[in-house]
């Protein structure tokens, strides 16, 4: 019965069937367990790298710095070989700043200028949506690549916010693994949006930097105003407000005294001494706006504004800020800051400060006068001392002298001693009306030198402006009006006319300016045109005149080509009219 039983069990072969069934289940659970955990291993490896980039786009507050970290930190978690990031501009229309990673320095350049915002890129800033996209060329937003562009085939684009407004764009392209996948996507949204979090806090601490350098120059501005030595209080403006504001090129502009024109009495950075005493109408300028609005004016680019701005005559600026100096009583100036093109364009802080040295310059102005005014009363009291002393006691004395030379020679029988008392008596009498002359001389005004020189050259350069068909330039280097006497301006007035007033009739010239440069030794006038020059007949006859005058001052004129080399047929004429300071007759 045994065997019997034997015989009726199943078949050893089919044992392992019933074995191998769930072994092979177990290895099936094992292998998706495994595949489980190695994602979760990977998954674990992507929110590490994701952490890291965060820590590093977080550990820094400079700007420029965080920007280029974000733009790295992209590439890291999205394993992209190429990277960017667009900065909006300040319109929301283009591109202000392009920062790339994986293309090396050389490549961009041969590259050429970065994009501004069009096709692809462009569409999300239209749409700040992620964009990804398996190939680029598929997309037709698409516009392709420019010349010496590397390929770049996988796409992924996603916007950065701070504060609820779009700030920027980070593109991602070449994914290691062919193409970008939704987890790349919502890691690179993740991080976009600690990026906007780094972005506006380092915007914070930068603002702040700022603020605390306006504040810092502002109090060291306060103690020169109190102080009556060291720099003069508009030029340190000029070099603190250059120095803040990170600008290229600061000038402080005052008015002429009938308003029509404006001098640069100050400037500060490249081609500050090209500008230094340069003078241009009001009307149409930048800061003829300022001085109508009596508030700031602020430009992204003045050349795509069409603006007239003296910044432009040394150096090509971009955005420029200007703003006015107000006194307790009428407009003073205004303070103008530029930056060259392509540079930040000037934020709110930044006016807000600049206005707050403008308000320091315009007090700079204010005490100067009050400090002027307060000389002035000093001399008029120390004349009329003089004057009373001259009065009460040196003519007392002197008329009573006479009258006791009067009575003394009525004694005598000499007629020649009475005649040689006569004389003297007379002599004394013209001693006394000279002493009054001068009390009188005394009390006339104080300070009428004062502009004066500046104002009677602008007037001819304006009373002439007709004639010419344009606007003649002036500038001025130097204590111009420290240092020219009434004599020597008549002579000067008259030179700088007859030298205007003959590029009118002969030259047929489309500029001119004029010079007028000053040291304590030295008086120099410069006239220049851009006409058809003196010609071989050689246009000299108003030069015996410039040196009649000259010479009545121990100098010489000249006159010759402006540019002996132009090529044009138009080489221009050049008058140089230059006297000595301080020497008898001059």
């Amino acid at each position: 019965m045994t065997d019997t039983a034997d015989s009726d069990r199943p078949a050893d072969s089919a044992f392992p069937v019933s074995v191998d069934r769930p072994r092979r289940e177990l290895e099936e659970l094992l292998r998706e367990l495994i595949g489980r955990a190695e994602d979760v291993l990977i998954t674990q490896g992507r929110l590490q790298t994701l952490l890291a980039a965060t820590n590093a786009v977080t550990s820094d507050l400079t700007l420029p710095v965080v920007l280029r970290t974000i733009a790295q930190a992209a590439c890291g978690v999205a394993h992209a070989k190429y990277g960017a990031l667009g900065v909006l501009s300040p319109d929301g229309r283009g591109l202000s700043e392009f920062i790339t990673v994986g293309v090396d320095a050389d490549t961009a350049a041969r590259i050429g200028p970065p994009p501004a915002g069009r096709g692809l890129l462009g569409a999300l800033i239209v749409d700040p949506r992620p964009v990804r996209l398996k190939d680029l060329a598929t997309d037709p937003r698409s516009v392709g690549f420019p010349p010496n562009h590397p390929p770049m085939k996988s796409f992924l684009g996603v916007p950065v916010h701070t504060r609820g407004t779009v700030f920027g764009n980070l593109y991602l392209a070449e994914s290691a693994s062919g193409e970008f996948s939704a987890e790349d996507e919502e890691l690179i949204r993740a991080l976009a949006a600690t990026a906007g979090v780094a972005i506006d806090n380092a915007r914070m601490f930068e603002r702040g930097q700022r603020r605390e350098q306006w504040l810092e120059a502002s109090a060291e501005i306060s103690r020169q105003l109190l102080s009556s030595t060291g720099e003069d209080p508009l030029q340190l403006v000029a070099h603190r407000t250059r120095a803040v504001a990170a600008a290229d090129l600061v000038t402080v502009v005052l008015p002429t005294a009938d308003a029509r024109r404006v001098i640069v009495e100050f400037a500060s950075g490249e081609g500050a001494d090209d500008l230094h005493g340069y003078s241009y109408p009001v009307a149409g300028s930048v800061v003829g706006e300022v001085f109508e609005t009596r508030g700031p004016v602020v430009l992204d680019d003045v050349e795509a504004s069409g603006r007239v701005l003296h910044l432009s005559q040394a150096l090509a600026v971009g955005p420029v800020m200007a703003v006015p100096l107000v006194g307790n009583e009428r407009l003073r100036g205004a303070l103008v800051v530029g930056r060259r093109r392509g540079a930040r364009r000037f934020d709110d802080s930044d006016v807000t400060m600049a206005l707050t040295f403008a308000n320091h310059a315009a007090l700079a102005l204010e005490l100067a006068d009050a400090r002027s005014d307060q000389q002035k009363m000093m001399l008029l009291e120390d004349r009329e001392r003089i004057g009373r002393d001259l009065h009460d006691h040196v003519v007392q004395r002197l008329f009573a002298a006479g009258l006791l030379i009067d009575s003394v020679s009525a004694g005598l029988s000499d007629d020649r001693a009475v005649q040689r008392l006569g004389d003297v008596v007379t002599q004394l009498d013209k001693t006394i009306s000279q002493i009054r002359t001068t009390i009188f001389q005394l009390s006339g005004p104080v300070g009428t030198q004062l502009g004066q020189t500046r104002g009677a050259v602008l007037a001819v350069a304006d009373d002439v402006t007709d004639a010419l068909g344009f606007q003649p330039g002036v500038r001025f280097r130097g204590p111009v009006d420290a240092v020219v006497d009434e004599a020597l301006l008549d002579d000067l007035v008259a030179v700088v006319r007859e030298c205007l007033t003959n590029v009118a009739k002969h030259a047929q010239a489309t500029s001119a300016e004029v010079l007028v440069d000053a040291d304590p030794t030295r008086l120099t006038v410069a006239v220049i045109d851009d006409g058809i020059g003196i010609g071989a007949s050689g246009r000299r006859s108003g030069l015996k005149n410039l040196r009649a005058r000259a010479r009545a001052h121990h100098g010489d004129a000249t006159i010759g080509l402006a540019s002996p080399s132009a090529e044009d047929g138009r080489p221009g004429t050049a008058v140089r009219w230059s006297v000595p300071l301080g020497v008898a007759g001059s």
